[in-house]
């Protein structure tokens, strides 16, 4: 099973997604976070699921609409493992770091 590894960095993006969802009232902000942390669970037996991305990168969509989220992840075959490094809504331009 495929070892997934979350950079520290994406505890900046939680922050800034639960500001965002603290800003318009959204009262299961907690349980948002927590169904994108989950989300992550697909990589440990599918690590190629997500869409190609720059640099040899993959994009994990998660969820659609007002609850839709793309994590930016890398799959390093030869250590087995997936390194997360950013996650943004899906209406945002682009990821703040990665």
């Amino acid at each position: 099973m495929t070892r997934v590894e979350i950079a520290p960095e994406v505890a900046d993006d939680f922050d800034r997604i639960f500001d965002h969802l603290a800003q318009h009232a959204v009262e299961d902000a907690p349980q948002r976070i927590g169904a994108i942390v989950e989300a992550f669970d697909v990589l440990q037996s599918n690590p190629l699921i997500g869409r190609p991305a720059a640099n040899g990168m993959r994009e994990l969509v998660i969820g659609r609409g007002s609850r839709g989220y793309v994590a930016l992840y890398r799959y390093v075959d030869e250590l087995d493992t997936v390194f997360v490094l950013a996650v943004r809504g899906q209406k945002e331009a682009g990821y703040r770091h990665g």
